[in-house]
């Protein structure tokens, strides 16, 4: 059998521009059948717009693509499901009001147009999930299914289509664990079952686990494409970032203190939907430590931090910093430096510049504003300063920061609330979206921030970077912490069964 008899699909010389950006650079990347193939890269690397290439989003300025050994022309994602091409985006795309069932056959044209027998599609669902042992209702609606569900209901919908050829972008970024070891042994089926999977995700563990070749994309170019078998975590991280990145643990001194730096009692409240999000959570943070909050998404985490932070009300319990009661926002910079989860709709006003961005919590007191008139002279030294000390890269102070990538955005967040030496950090999903090189340039932060005696919640999903960054580990499942335990020398499956909503003390029993 030839190389391309091989391989279900083969990408040739594509090559993708945007305004001012040269996405794609002339690639070729080529994927075998039963194969689990790795994509990887930094953000802005290209490889959400090969993908989009493939799935049809984008069209290319150049470049052929090969089905089995077929030239095609993808002219959409409709035009790539006919093809047998089916892709798990990022962000789900799932309509929420709609059952599990709905979501599965919509965009399907029915047998007898125009009436709709979903009975056949029922028994299927059904069977696929008896099959690969998902555990999916068909009859929920999506809003009512947990973060992890839903992303197995995506799959499942690619199943349903019988796709042959399989886009999973970051899927386990929603999972905990043990359910990621279940997505993984489903994609080794569905290598084994003659299907291809690519694999995209920034986790090198994870890619190392599951692929059967690696390649790596940087600034619009292949690097290179490996076997797995002989690739190691450095090398990648060298190939992805162009040097040396550590995310290892990193050696601290122990600072010891008596009196907590922010102090929960009984602590309650809603979400946004008026459901219950945290229940009476008790939590001491004390200075020169951080603790770590772990969890799948949706469990209380977002909850958690607006109310230390003042911008959710708790139904009852109390949050203390530093003594001080908080029963509004809290604007004194030097109590608390709070990093949103979001930092384009809640840590950053987007169409003001950089320098007003680092100002905007501050511009109006001194040295910023005197007798009502703002000290442009004094902020542009302020923003000057802090552009230098955080290492964000800005052509100048005055360009809008949208224009700035998502990594440098998070600095322009990390300088402001941290320039006063806050005496709380509260840190929500500081690293989401950042690519290795700015993962490692956060971290760095926050334990420059520990060391300096200040007090840091530090909240993620990823569990690796909350044992390599915390003290102590804190998890969180439906709003109700299930243990408290050290980060040095901890065992993970005992993070992960936690975050699956089992008590530590269950798991000592």
């Amino acid at each position: 059998m030839s190389m391309d008899d091989q391989l279900m699909l083969r990408m040739e010389g594509i090559t993708k521009r945007f305004p001012g950006v040269l996405a794609n650079d002339n690639i070729h990347f080529d994927v075998r059948r039963g194969e689990v193939h790795g994509l990887l890269g930094e953000n802005g690397a290209g490889k959400t717009t090969l993908m989009n290439i493939l799935y049809g989003l984008h069209r290319p300025e150049s470049g052929e693509i090969y089905l089995n050994g077929k030239k095609v022309e993808i002219l959409s994602p409709a035009n790539a499901v006919e093809l047998g091409i089916g892709m798990v985006h990022q962000h789900f795309m799932l309509v929420e009001p709609l059952t599990a069932l709905e979501n599965v056959v919509l965009g399907i044209s029915p047998e007898r147009p125009p009436f709709l027998d979903l009975e056949p599609a029922r028994k299927r669902f059904t069977q696929l999930c008896e099959e690969y042992d998902l555990q999916l209702d068909p009859s929920t609606e999506v809003w009512r299914l947990p973060v992890g569900k839903q992303q197995w209901l995506e799959i499942l919908k690619q199943l349903f289509r019988n796709a042959q050829l399989l886009v999973l972008d970051e899927p386990t970024s929603v999972l905990a664990p043990a359910e990621a070891e279940q997505l993984f042994k489903t994609v080794r089926r569905f290598a084994e079952e003659g299907r291809s999977v690519i694999f995209i995700s920034h986790k090198l563990g994870e890619v190392l686990e599951v692929t059967d070749r690696i390649t790596v994309l940087r600034d619009g170019h292949v690097i290179g494409t490996v076997p797995t078998s002989q690739a190691t975590r450095p090398e990648l991280a060298r190939m992805m970032v162009g040097r040396t990145v550590i995310l290892e643990r990193k050696p601290r001194e122990k600072i010891r203190a008596a009196d907590p730096v922010l102090l929960i009692e009984k602590l309650c409240c809603k979400n946004d939907r008026g459901l219950p999000a945290l229940k009476d959570l008790n939590l001491a943070l004390f200075p020169g430590e951080i603790v770590g909050v772990a969890g799948v998404d949706g469990n209380g985490q977002r909850e958690l931090a607006e109310c230390i932070a003042g911008l959710r009300k708790p139904t009852s319990g109390l949050v203390r910093i530093k003594g001080v009661l908080v029963d509004h926002v809290i604007a004194d910079p030097s109590l608390l430096g709070y990093i949103p989860e979001d930092r384009r709709k809640t840590g950053l006003s987007i169409d003001l510049n950089v320098e007003e961005n680092l100002v905007i919590k501050d511009y109006e007191r001194p040295p910023f504003t005197q007798k009502g008139m703002l000290r442009w002279g004094m902020i542009r030294e302020h923003s000057t300063n802090l552009i230098r000390d955080f290492d964000i890269r800005t052509p100048s102070p005055s360009v809008p920061v949208r224009h700035l990538s998502g990594g440098n955005q998070q600095r322009v967040v990390v300088a402001r609330e941290l320039c006063a030496k806050p005496a709380l950090v509260v840190a929500s999903q500081p690293t989401r979206g950042l690519d290795l090189a700015a993962v490692e340039g956060v971290h760095d932060v926050l334990l420059r921030e520990r060391n300096r005696g200040a007090g840091v919640l530090f909240i993620s999903t990823e569990l690796q970077e909350v044992l390599s960054l915390s003290d102590r580990i804190v998890v969180l499942f439906r709003g109700e912490i299930m243990g408290d335990v050290a980060a040095e020398n901890t065992d993970i499956n005992l993070i992960g069964e936690m975050m699956l909503g089992h008590r530590i003390e269950e798991l000592a029993a």
